[in-house]
């Protein structure tokens, strides 16, 4: 992956979306990942590093394709369920681009049509909020030719 420029690099695409920056701090060891859950499909990419302790996730970026996402509270909800958080998860509002989505210290989401969203996670130990924005908004459809 080629960077896209000081500090950053490019995240490449991943289920019809780009991918268009990776802090400079996420590790070089990326795998893509294709699962199922409570009828949701996630499309992920995870970079992680080796630390003495062992692997150590950096980021994730999710494409979530399901019927059940209609809207951004239902899959603020879902988030909840699937990542077993409390009703007190503390959310703001933020633009993906110029999608409204939902942002906390280190995870944004935000959905991109009825049934299709994305959910970027980043850790702490990485980059805050900044960070996480700014990918999150580089996570870009991709367009049809």
């Amino acid at each position: 992956m080629s960077g896209s420029s000081v500090g950053e690099r490019f995240g490449g695409e991943l289920s019809g979306f780009r991918i268009g920056q990776v802090p400079a701090g996420v590790g070089d060891l990326v795998t893509d990942f294709a699962t199922e859950w409570d009828d949701v499909r996630f499309a992920s990419r995870v970079w992680e590093r080796e630390t003495a302790e062992g692997a150590r996730v950096d980021l994730r970026v999710h494409v979530l394709r399901g019927d059940r996402l209609a809207t951004l509270t239902d899959l603020r909800d879902f988030l909840a369920e699937y990542h077993e958080r409390d009703a007190g998860w503390a959310l703001t509002e933020f633009r993906a681009g110029e999608l409204p989505g939902l942002v906390g210290a280190t995870e944004a989401f935000w959905l991109v049509t009825p049934g299709v969203a994305v959910d970027v996670l980043i850790d702490a130990a990485v980059g805050g909020q900044p960070e996480l924005v700014a990918v999150a908004n580089a996570v870009t459809p991709i367009e049809a030719d």
